[in-house]
């Protein structure tokens, strides 16, 4: 059975570069395929008319320097990997979420063409995390987000198990530590420090070598996240159901890490 490849979208904008460089990273430490993917945002419904034009043919040519630039930057990001680009034609988000379906993890920068530097996240990068069927890896923050632990938010046990399966096969991998948020309302730090070293005990004994760090706070899960995100490498938070049946992520925790945290974010579906 071939390995599902790493998909990693890319529209030649800083933050598309940047995903590509920590995709290609990525891909070099799995020993998986990379396949990077560039959508020429085209309107068939509006523009069907002119697929033999001049617009299209300027347009695709366009999205061919796009789609080598990505290669290249892999390529010198990690010699190595085994490499597939494609260039699809039509909306954004819907192309990558088809990508996505057997992808072991899709990759995108934080904002695109229109996007604004600073906080806001793309609409595209938003779709996509709410809706793709596989782990997505949002690329923001700090450049080189360094050597630092991963870090996960542990809000309720119905979520808990996957987070804390990829945040720990994360750590090992990365050969890291792992620091753990959970928070907790008035006079409930002892019971929640209980109820996490419980759910936390199935996977160091999974991941012996990964040392594991509990943080207990009575601030959100979010803002403590975020605030540590600017030491750590990776965040890795859950994405409930109804999230994801909406397509949106306001108000979540996901959606304040998406939009403020100084490092990769992880989302689990």
């Amino acid at each position: 059975m071939r390995t599902p490849a790493i998909v990693v979208g890319t529209d030649g904008t800083d933050a598309g570069s940047a995903a590509v460089r920590w995709a290609a990273h990525e891909a070099e430490r799995r020993n998986v395929p990379l396949r990077i993917i560039h959508v020429l945002d085209w309107d068939w419904a509006v523009s069907r008319y002119d697929v033999g034009g001049q617009s299209f043919q300027l347009a695709r040519q366009s999205a061919r320097i796009v789609a080598e630039d990505a290669i290249r930057t892999a390529l010198d990001t990690a010699p190595g990997i085994e490499l597939q680009a494609q260039i699809a034609v039509g909306r954004p988000a819907g192309q990558l979420l088809n990508a996505a379906v057997d992808a072991s993890r899709m990759v995108v920068g934080n904002r695109g063409r229109s996007g604004i530097t600073g906080l806001l996240l793309g609409s595209v990068s938003r779709r996509v995390a709410a809706r793709a069927h596989c782990p997505v890896v949002v690329v923001r923050g700090r450049a080189d987000p360094g050597t630092g632990p991963v870090a996960a938010g542990v809000d309720d046990a119905a979520r808990a198990e996957d987070v804390l399966e990829a945040a720990f096969a994360a750590a090992d991998r990365y050969d890291t530590d792992l620091v753990v948020v959970r928070s907790y309302g008035p006079d409930q730090e002892t019971v929640e420090r209980h109820r996490l070293t419980e759910l936390l005990a199935p996977w160091r004994s999974k991941y012996p070598n990964v040392a594991v760090e509990m943080i207990l706070s009575t601030d959100s899960t979010a803002a403590t996240l975020t605030e540590i995100s600017h030491g750590t490498r990776l965040v890795v938070a859950g994405c409930r159901e109804h999230a994801m049946a909406a397509g949106a992520l306001r108000g979540t925790t996901t959606s304040q890490l998406l939009h403020h945290a100084d490092c990769p974010v992880l989302i689990v579906h």
